[in-house]
């Protein structure tokens, strides 16, 4: 999905210096210096003309080098030349504006005196380096995930950054998610769908991480580009918030919005937003609806690819959502039927919340994350999961399978009332004396069978 970023090209002056650490072989003066200076050349697709006036980076980095910082290794970029194998397209998982995103593995130190080192598998993230575009980016990232801890953020381990004949070299190195991306999933790029209960999970980690963000730390924080290929999966499909580039600090206190530059991705970013360049946390909280109906319906925010009625995700979805009969329409055929219809309706109802027109009636993300507990937990204790019908031939074997997993049901205590009025009439049988059997008017009909 093609990202947006509009700017007025303006050259800024006087922020350089604003944070200065000796014990890092990175010049962060330059750093900062150039990050200020740049003039990144992608731009809007809404041809937005509102101006960054509070785009200064200088007290928000201030803010976080109070904070006490993670433990971040500064790699050589030697180190992450040989780690991935010469940057390989063999290696290579994924691709964007920033640059390019390869799969390696790295050495760590271990702590102890004396201890042997271990070897970690990573992400390398390359930033282009054919000029300045994204290098403000790659300050975010490393000055935000550098000082924040949350299960549902992406861990950094390190950075690279260094300067010589052959252009600057800026690099991220992150845990590796072996689960790829959301998009990953719901565009068929990987070859299992992904169960109804668990995207009802990771629709509840990425709420954490934006609550987190909104509301759990000293400083607000607005993610700005929350999208499904910004939502990465470990290996036990636990989804964690990524690339931070486009974050930006909340408003001050008593103010409402912050007026900056609109940046994102087509068709999640909030009407409000792109209209006006006033950017809230409850921007985020739009994004998020989307990504809801995207989990819903297997289908991205925009496919050029369809009809044109069908382009537009939350056009295409506006008269099935109203409409009880028709909303099994839209849902994931990728699915096959293994769902909760009522599970998936109040999923629909809580995007719906999001999607309002007006901002400051949409859910907080601590609410939304109540909401998709709620939705979680009736889920799991629900007996009308929706289910493929079975063929005659395959009857019995569906009843023992369910058996085993409701057996307290109300289906399964008729099924098993029935075997056991079937036993008995056998035992009746057998206990009747052979000799008075009229064998000769005996049709296989007269006995049940197994």
């Amino acid at each position: 999905m093609k990202c947006f970023h509009f700017t007025n090209g303006e050259r800024r002056e006087g922020e350089d210096g604003v944070v200065s650490r000796s014990s890092s072989k990175v010049s962060w003066h330059r750093s900062f210096s150039v990050a200020s200076s740049s003039a990144d050349t992608r731009r809007s697709e809404f041809d937005s003309e509102s101006r960054d006036f509070s785009d200064s980076v200088v007290g928000f980095y201030e803010l976080l080098t109070q904070r006490r910082p993670n433990v971040l290794r500064v790699f050589t970029f030697s180190e992450l030349k040989s780690a991935t194998r010469g940057f390989s397209r063999a290696l290579l998982i994924g691709e964007g504006g920033f640059g390019c995103v390869y799969r390696g593995l790295v050495t760590i130190p271990d702590q102890r005196i004396n201890g042997p080192d271990s070897k970690m598998d990573v992400a390398v993230k390359q930033l282009n380096r054919h000029g300045y575009q994204g290098h403000k980016e790659w300050i975010n990232e490393v000055n935000f995930l550098g000082v924040v801890n949350h299960p549902n953020l992406v861990k950094l381990v390190g950075y690279c950054a260094e300067d010589d004949e052959r252009g600057i070299q800026r690099l991220l190195v992150y845990e590796l998610m072996r689960n790829k991306s959301l998009e990953d999933h719901l565009l068929a790029r990987v070859p299992t769908p992904l169960l109804w209960m668990t995207r009802l999970k990771i629709a509840q980690d990425a709420a954490r991480g934006l609550a987190y963000l909104h509301e759990e730390m000293d400083f607000q924080l607005i993610f700005r580009d929350f999208k499904t290929s910004n939502i990465l999966l470990d290996e036990e499909f636990t989804a964690k918030l990524s690339d931070f580039g486009l974050a930006r600090q909340g408003p001050p206190e008593g103010l409402g919005h912050v007026s900056t530059t609109v940046v994102g991705t087509v068709g999640y970013a909030a009407p409000e937003y792109v209209q006006s360049g006033r950017l809230t946390a409850k921007s985020d909280v739009w994004s998020f609806g989307v990504v809801l109906y995207e989990l819903i319906t297997g289908r991205r925010a925009v496919e050029r690819n369809l009809p044109r009625g069908e382009q537009k995700l939350l056009e295409w979805v506006r008269p099935y959502v109203s409409d009880s009969k028709r909303f099994h329409l839209i849902l994931d055929p990728r699915l096959e039927g293994q769902f909760c219809i009522k599970s998936a309706q109040r999923l629909a109802s809580l995007a719906n919340k999001c999607l309002v027109k007006n901002p400051k009636s949409r859910p907080k993300m601590s609410e939304v994350v109540e909401i998709l507990g709620n939705i979680i937990s009736e889920t799991s204790m629900s007996q009308d999961e929706v289910a493929p019908q079975p063929d005659n031939d395959a009857e019995d074997v569906k009843e023992e399978t369910k058996e085993e997993i409701e057996p307290c049901s109300t289906k399964q205590r008729k099924n098993i009332r029935k075997k056991v009025l079937d036993i008995r009439d056998m035992v009746n049988l057998r206990n009747k004396s052979i000799g008075k059997l009229d064998w000769r008017n005996w049709t296989p009909g007269l006995v049940r069978t197994w």
